[in-house]
């Protein structure tokens, strides 16, 4: 990796923890001559006036360093965009799969990636367009999920599922859930799909309390493009990227996914792996 001149913060607000941190995190980096740009809420714990929008603060850094949960690394990952930039994550409590670095090994860690020895584990992102007639009025990267659900008290939604040129069903369901292998215990799990090893070329479609119960889980190569073709009334479903931002959906609109060519690269520590995650998160058993 290259020298790290310039470091990004991104915390969560309102958040203790991140603000015991922030003061002795940038005294540790303007010891190392590294120029900082922080986002709003982290200016707020360093007493300073000169935060940044989230999605400035990616400009020209080398690193940007996440102090909170999976949400505020999800944020992150979204100012970062297709730049490839380098996402450093500390967890500052919650469930946090992807916040695997504890505030315990934040500095060991730090400097092991100021001497270019940090372990990146490369996540990729799902490109998510909404196509409205023959217009693209939408489009988003997702690391994590695009999930189509029913906007209000409405009955369960008509998703029309195409994988390629191959028509999957009409799920009548309350809601549908088309993930990356990141976001794999994210939504989906919860809606019953599958734990997918994050470097399985693979995209996973979950229905969400689908009408038939026959209707399970799919996965699907990364190669293929998924359409789901909305036959509900206009904005009776919603289309939400990360569970974080989103659209209305129109009656006939066609929401895309495809696998994107960039990943988010993730540093992760060198003795952390993912079954050691699952074990740690979900409480599987230990020998």
């Amino acid at each position: 990796m290259p020298t790290i001149e310039t470091v990004g913060i991104c915390s969560k607000p309102n958040s203790a923890a991140a603000g015991s941190i922030v003061g002795k995190l940038l005294d540790w980096l303007r010891a190392r001559g590294v120029s900082i740009r922080l986002d709003e809420p982290t200016a707020a714990y360093a007493g300073s006036a000169e935060g940044l929008p989230r999605d400035q603060v990616p400009q020209g850094c080398d690193l940007i360093i996440v102090l909170g949960g999976d949400g505020t690394l999800l944020s992150a990952a979204r100012a970062i965009g297709r730049r490839g930039i380098t996402l450093f994550a500390v967890n500052l409590g919650g469930l946090g799969f992807l916040t695997a670095i504890t505030v315990d090994e934040l500095y060991p860690e730090l400097e092991r990636a100021f001497r270019g020895e940090h372990r990146i584990a490369k996540r990729k992102l799902l490109n998510v367009e909404v196509l409205r007639g023959d217009q693209v009025v939408a489009s988003y990267d997702a690391l994590n999920d695009a999930v189509l659900t029913k906007s209000s008290i409405a009955r369960m939604i008509d998703l029309d599922t195409h994988v390629d040129q191959q028509f999957v069903c009409a799920y009548k369901a309350d809601g549908l859930i088309i993930s990356t292998p990141t976001g794999s215990t994210a939504y989906s799990l919860s809606a019953g799909g599958p734990i997918i090893f994050p470097s399985v070329p693979a995209i996973c479609i979950t229905p969400i309390c689908p009408h038939m119960l026959t209707n399970r889980p799919v996965l699907v190569p990364e190669t293929s493009v998924v359409r789901v073709v909305s036959r509900g009334p206009d904005e009776s479903v919603f289309l939400t990227i990360d569970g974080q931002i989103g659209t209305p959906i129109r009656e006939h609109d066609t929401v895309i996914c495809r696998s994107c060519n960039h990943s988010l690269n993730l540093v992760r520590p060198p003795h952390m792996m993912f079954f050691d995650v699952l074990r740690q998160k979900l409480k599987w058993g230990e020998r």
